[in-house]
């Protein structure tokens, strides 16, 4: 009887941490910021170009020629997604080239099974979407930006419609445009206003970081609720391991960003 005792407490025990896990995650209390790219940072106060002709480490794998390979399928997506968001298209890749390597080197059976033999990128959707790991409420929320005129997000008319649905199940359009694989444009679209409504709540308070590669893919990486438009903004976000060396979201963005990889088909503006 006493063992049967302590059976029901430890399922007890267990359905209250999976409870709590769950509702921790749903009000993001576990949620972290990262890490900060102190390299980076560093290497840009002592006032150095950040453009560079070497090849950088995580160049030299089988994850970077099967992205390269597969990221030329939708080059025309991606230019087009570029024009209507007014980012350069080489900062959307910037920012895919991070989540499809954190996917190749996190995801190695189906690297190995699927994206290195197929050369093909990698859909997530689940908890975030697409290519470019967008979140529900992410999408909501550049949806949102480009409708309100009061919002410190808020692009400019030239932008509000590009987002428009074309049914009443908003939900379900959203979901199944960003997951499209036969097109990716909407996946890229989102990412580009994304940067480009970020872009403007800095600018609106008195910062300019569009040449910021670095900070764009940081706030990228860490949402519109992080984003606190400030003098000094450092480079950081998730820890992205590559081959062994560990990189922040925002300095490996902005290493490709800088480096001399894909710059005929992407070129730096």
């Amino acid at each position: 009887m006493r063992f049967a005792k302590w059976i029901i407490y430890i399922f007890a025990a267990i359905g209250f941490i999976l409870v709590a896990g769950y509702v921790a995650t749903m009000f993001g209390w576990t949620n972290t910021a990262g890490i900060v790219d102190s390299q980076r940072a560093a290497f840009l106060a002592g006032g150095a170009s950040t453009a560079t002709s070497t090849s950088p480490a995580w160049s030299s794998g089988e994850e970077w020629q099967t992205f390269k390979a597969a990221v030329l399928k939708d080059k025309a997506d991606i230019d087009r997604a570029a024009s209507l968001s007014g980012v350069p298209s080489r900062l959307i890749v910037a920012n895919l080239a991070v989540e499809q390597l954190r996917l190749f080197y996190s995801n190695r059976e189906l690297f190995k099974q699927i994206f290195a033999p197929l050369k093909v990128l990698g859909d997530q959707s689940q908890f975030s979407w697409g290519v470019m790991g967008l979140k529900q409420e992410t999408a909501q929320a550049i949806e949102n930006n480009l409708k309100d005129p009061a919002s410190v997000f808020y692009p400019g008319a030239q932008y509000s419609r590009l987002l428009d649905f074309k049914t009443t199940d908003i939900d379900s359009e959203r979901f199944a445009r960003i997951i499209d694989e036969k097109s990716r444009f909407y996946s890229y679209l989102y990412a580009g206003l994304y940067m480009r409504e970020i872009e403007t709540q800095w600018k609106k308070a008195g910062y300019d970081i569009s040449d910021r590669p670095d900070v764009l893919s940081t706030l990228f990486n860490i949402g519109f609720q992080h984003s606190q438009p400030k003098a000094g903004p450092q480079v950081g976000g998730a820890e992205i391991d590559i081959g062994g060396k560990t990189y922040s979201f925002g300095g490996l963005a902005a290493e490709f960003y800088d480096s001399n990889e894909l710059i005929a088909e992407f070129p730096r503006i």
